[in-house]
């Protein structure tokens, strides 16, 4: 689902430009809209709701946000946001869940639809519109981040929850497991994130180059 996704996203707004794109983009906006509140509303309604653990200061949270958000508007810092972040700590978290529930649960259905929403939206806007990330991007994006993170760490302490995984790794695999133990693993992820964000930024930038290279190209 997630690789057919992403390679019609890409592939259909450069084979076929136009109005419905944007359309497209507002109804994944939706979507993922429905996925990420739904699953607080499942919270409230199965009355699992809980401050420790279902406040919205997962990472997962934020690049919802700023994905509803890019695909609505298409403003330039949202968007860099959804797509920095969809194909570095979405990614990671879509091929390594932090999933208890499994298929037919609800949360099986919310999960995947705001995390391969939010990848999906990123390719959808970024390598298929190509509106591509402005200078400077990684910088704002890695700032985001930390700031996100010190409002998690914030809510960790008063709530005595894991938002972010800052007090302990999830419980089943994932990237954070070889990243050393607590709370070494949060300094080396601190450093990987950047080294993340700059590997999408330079894959980007090599596509938006071959892009002007064939435009220009291209006869009159």
């Amino acid at each position: 689902m997630l690789a057919l996704s992403t390679v019609l996203a890409v592939w259909a707004p450069r084979r076929h430009p136009g109005r419905w794109t944007v359309i497209a983009a507002r109804a994944l906006a939706l979507l993922i809209f429905a996925g990420w509140a739904g699953e607080y509303v499942a919270d409230v309604v199965l009355g699992t709701w809980s401050t420790q653990y279902d406040l919205p200061l997962q990472l997962t949270d934020a690049i919802s946000v700023a994905s509803i958000v890019a695909l609505w508007t298409r403003r330039a810092l949202a968007i860099e946001l959804m797509y920095f972040w969809s194909l570095t700590a979405t990614l990671q978290a879509t091929l390594t869940p932090d999933l208890y529930q499994t298929f037919p649960s609800v949360y099986y259905f919310t999960y995947y639809i705001y995390h391969v929403g939010a990848i999906t939206g990123g390719c959808l806007l970024v390598l298929g519109c190509r509106l591509y990330p402005r200078p400077g991007a990684v910088r704002r994006v890695y700032a985001a981040t930390f700031a996100f993170t010190l409002i998690a760490g914030l809510g960790d302490v008063i709530t005595g929850g894991n938002y972010m995984f800052l007090r302990e790794k999830p419980e089943y695999s994932s990237l954070l497991n070889v990243l050393g133990p607590w709370p070494w693993y949060i300094a080396s992820t601190t450093v990987l994130a950047l080294v993340l964000l700059v590997l999408v930024k330079l894959l980007t930038d090599f596509v938006q180059r071959r892009d002007h290279t064939l435009a220009t190209r291209a006869p009159t």
